[in-house]
């Protein structure tokens, strides 16, 4: 009996509530490897991962057909802000903002993605998230409406 194979990568990204700073680099690790749990258990496997104190950048190798994108966004999301909460993470109560990009690559682009992720940190030095995620919306061509796109620092939507 034939079978089904696929080899697709995502890079998904998105933000804190409020675009809050709530990740802070003590508990960005921990939070990270819950993430990829999480991945794991939904039968994925996470490439590179990266929480920024306000938003998040995954990419991940999409396997397992059985889950669709948005049901698993839906569940890292709510399983990863109940975990943050049970365990006081952050200060306040945690949330993620609804909503998520998901950007598709060639196995040629991998190593690049994985690198660009990895160095987010010194990428955000140069570059605001906003600047980031609308340049990833244009070179994707993805339409959008500003109203609604994440909320950002200068109150521009």
């Amino acid at each position: 009996m034939p079978n089904t194979y696929t080899q697709i990568y995502l890079q998904v990204v998105f933000a804190t509530k409020g675009r809050d700073i709530k990740i802070i680099s003590n508990v960005r690790n921990e939070i990270e490897k819950y993430i990829c749990g999480i991945f794991t258990a939904k039968k994925q496997k996470v490439l590179a991962i990266y929480a920024n104190p306000d938003h998040i950048h995954i990419f991940f190798s999409y396997k397992n057909l059985q889950i669709t994108i948005p049901e698993l966004m839906k569940t890292v999301k709510i399983e990863s802000t109940n975990f943050i909460n049970e365990r006081r993470l952050c200060l306040g109560k945690f949330l993620w903002q609804e909503g998520y990009g998901a950007f598709s690559y060639a196995k040629s682009q991998k190593d690049k993605v994985v690198n660009y992720i990895l160095n987010q940190e010194k990428h955000h030095s140069k570059k605001s998230f906003r600047e980031e995620y609308l340049e990833m919306l244009d070179a994707f061509e993805i339409e959008f409406r500003n109203e609604y796109l994440f909320e950002f620092y200068d109150g521009e939507r």
